[in-house]
């Protein structure tokens, strides 16, 4: 199944965004879902990721208290809604199946580019 993730874009500092995951075909409403992120030269890692039913998030402590994830199954929808941006949250964002919490097991699909500005 390819995920599409989406509603990247441009933001000032202290500004929101939410991003969007989708399957181009079949559905995962029963997986675990996970958002990665990658900045320019660095690997790819957890930001935050739910369970099946949308009831347990995680969290990477740098985006703790900002980030949130949430889930539609009725739509095959994973969002993540992204408050109080830092630069340092620069990165492309991929979302894909997990276990554990923090182990991606899915194929990586298009991520979406967000960019912080001081």
């Amino acid at each position: 199944v390819q995920l599409q993730a989406s509603g990247g874009g441009t933001v000032r500092a202290g500004g929101s965004l939410r991003l969007s995951c989708a399957p181009s075909g079949g559905t995962f409403s029963t997986d675990d879902m996970g958002w990665f992120r990658q900045a320019q030269g660095k690997e790819r890692h957890i930001v935050a990721s739910i369970d099946g039913s949308g009831t347990r998030p995680f969290y990477t402590r740098s985006v703790r208290g900002r980030f949130t994830i949430s889930r539609d199954n009725a739509k095959n929808t994973v969002y993540l809604q992204m408050n109080s941006l830092k630069s340092e949250d620069s990165a492309i964002y991929y979302c894909t199946r997990v276990r554990d919490w923090v182990v991606p097991i899915g194929s990586w699909g298009h991520g979406t580019l967000v960019t912080v500005s001081s």
